[in-house]
C-alpha cells in the first residue's frame, strides 16, 4: 500500500514504523518453520539419547520391570521411600553384588556381608522382596533405566515421589510444544496489532490529505479532531446510557451465574488419605463395583469399603507398599480410614441407591462417569435438581415381566403412545425427594 505523505508530515515517521513492523512480522513468520524443525530435531535427538541403553542394559525393558516390581518401595532418585533411593546404586556397588541382592537379599545378609548388614539395619530391618526369576539382563535393564531417569528428570526427582519421577523421565514432549503455543499467541497478537496499524494509517492519510471546505494543501490538526470526536462521543447521552446498561447487565449475569453455582461441586476431586486408583482396580483388574461398595443394591448408601475388604486382597498382595501399610496401621490402631466424601447431596434431598441400581437398573457410570478410567475419583455430574429431573423425564421405566406396572402401563397407553417414563409415575413430584 503506497500512501503519499507530505515531506514535512509529522505522521511520516509513524507510517515508516508500521511498515518496518510489518516487515519484521513477515520475517518472523518465515523463520518459524525452520526454528520449529530445529526444536523438534533437538527434542528427537534428546529422546533417542534418553532411550539408549545404559551400562549394557535395555533401559526401555528396565522401565517396565522397575514399575512392576520396584516402584512401590524405591525411587529412581536418592529419596527414601520404603527402601533407599536407587540413584547412583550401579556406581556404588558392582553388578555381581547387585544381582545377588535383588535375587535374594536375605541370603546376602545371612552371609555376613558388611554392606548388606548395614543396609538392613539402617532401614529398620525391613525385608526386601526377593526376585529370583530376574535374569542378569533384566537387572542390568532396571539399573540402566534408573541411571537414565535420575539424569534426565531432575525436576521429577525433586517432586518427592517415585512414580512421578519415573513418569517424567519417560515423557518425550520436548520444548517444541511450548514453543508452538508461544508462536501462535505471538502471531495472533501481531495480526491484531498490524490490523490496528493499517486502520490508523488509513485514517491518518485521510486526515492529512485535507477535507472538503479547506484550502488545498492546508494542514489539519489530527489530534485536535480526534480529541474533539472523543469528547462528542463521551457527551452523547445515548452512548453513556447504553454503556451503563451493558455494565449493569454484565454484573447481573455474573451474579446470577455465581448464585446458580452455589453448592455445585462438579469436578471435585479431593486428595484421599490413601492413594487408591479406580483405574487400576475397576479398569485394569475389572473388580466389580459391588465387591467394595456392598450397599449399592440393598440400601440408601452404597457404603465406603472397610479395611477388611481391602485386606481380602492386600493381605498377600503388595504388602510392602507404603500406601498398603497405611491400611495395616489403621487396623492395628482400630481406627477407620478417614476417606474424603466426593459426591455430596444436601440434607434436604433424599436419594436411594438400591431404588435406582437394583430396581431402575441404572448403571454406575450414568451418575459417576467412567470410573474405570479415573486415577483419582472425581464428581463428573452436576447432581443438581435440574439434572435429576431431566433424567426422570428421559428415562423409560423397565416394566418387562413386572406385574407391579401392568395396570400403570395400561392406563398410560390410553393417554399416550410414548413409552412409560419415570416422570409418568411420579418422578417429578416434590415429595419424592423432599419430605
Amino acid at each position: 500500500m503506497n500512501i503519499p505523505f507530505p515531506e514535512d508530515s509529522k505522521f511520516s515517521s509513524f507510517f515508516n514504523c508500521s511498515r518496518t513492523f510489518a516487515a519484521i512480522f513477515i520475517a518472523l513468520m518465515l523463520s518459524v518453520p525452520t526454528f520449529v524443525k530445529a526444536q523438534d530435531s533437538t527434542a528427537a535427538a534428546g529422546a533417542a539419547t534418553a532411550a539408549a541403553p545404559a551400562g549394557g542394559g535395555d533401559a526401555a525393558k528396565g522401565e517396565t520391570l522397575f514399575k512392576n516390581n520396584c516402584a512401590q518401595c524405591h525411587a529412581v532418585t536418592d529419596e527414601r521411600v520404603v527402601g533407599p533411593g536407587l540413584k547412583g546404586a550401579s556406581a556404588r556397588h558392582d553388578f555381581g553384588w547387585l544381582a545377588k541382592w535383588v535375587r535374594n537379599s536375605q541370603a546376602v545378609i545371612a552371609s555376613g556381608d558388611p554392606v548388606a548388614v548395614k543396609l538392613y539395619n539402617d532401614y529398620s530391618k525391613a525385608q526386601m522382596t526377593s526376585f529370583p526369576n530376574l535374569s542378569d539382563d533384566d537387572i542390568k535393564g532396571i539399573f540402566a533405566y534408573v541411571d537414565n531417569a535420575a539424569t534426565a528428570a531432575p525436576a521429577a526427582a525433586a517432586a518427592g515421589s517415585a512414580a512421578p519421577a519415573a513418569g517424567a523421565a519417560s515423557q518425550s514432549s520436548g520444548p517444541s510444544d511450548l514453543f508452538m503455543i508461544v508462536v501462535v499467541a505471538l502471531v495472533v497478537v501481531m495480526l491484531l496489532v498490524l490490523g490496528v496499524l493499517l486502520v490508523i494509517v488509513s485514517l491518518l492519510s485521510k486526515a492529512v490529505s485535507g477535507t472538503p471546505g479547506t484550502e488545498e494543501g492546508q494542514k489539519v490538526d489530527f489530534m485536535t479532531k480526534l480529541s474533539k470526536g472523543l469528547k462528542n462521543v463521551a457527551m452523547d447521552p445515548s452512548i453513556r446510557s447504553a454503556t451503563i446498561w451493558i455494565f449493569v447487565l454484565l454484573v447481573l449475569k455474573a451474579t446470577l451465574d455465581g448464585a446458580y453455582g452455589v453448592g455445585i461441586q462438579q469436578g471435585y476431586a479431593p486428595k484421599q488419605p490413601i492413594s487408591f486408583s479406580h483405574k487400576l482396580h475397576a479398569g485394569e483388574y475389572k473388580i466389580d463395583c459391588n465387591y467394595c461398595h456392598t450397599g449399592v443394591n440393598r440400601g440408601k448408601s452404597a457404603h465406603i469399603p472397610s479395611a477388611n475388604i481391602c485386606m481380602n486382597c492386600h493381605g498377600v498382595i503388595k504388602k510392602e507398599s507404603p500406601e498398603i501399610q497405611k491400611i495395616y496401621t489403621s487396623i492395628e490402631n482400630n481406627q477407620p480410614i478417614e476417606w474424603v466424601r466426593v459426591h455430596n447431596l444436601p440434607d434436604l434431598a433424599y436419594f436411594n441407591h438400591a431404588q435406582h441400581v437394583n430396581v431402575g437398573g441404572v448403571e454406575c457410570e450414568n451418575c459417576h462417569g467412567d470410573v474405570a478410567k479415573m486415577e483419582v475419583i472425581q464428581q463428573r455430574s452436576s447432581l443438581t435438581m435440574g439434572w435429576c429431573i431431566d433424567c426422570h423425564r428421559k428415562t423409560e421405566v423397565n416394566t418387562k415381566d413386572n406385574q407391579y406396572y401392568d395396570k400403570l402401563v395400561q392406563l398410560h397407553g390410553t393417554e399416550s403412545k410414548e413409552a412409560l417414563k419415570v416422570a409418568d409415575i411420579g418422578g417429578l413430584e416434590c415429595s419424592k425427594c423432599h419430605y
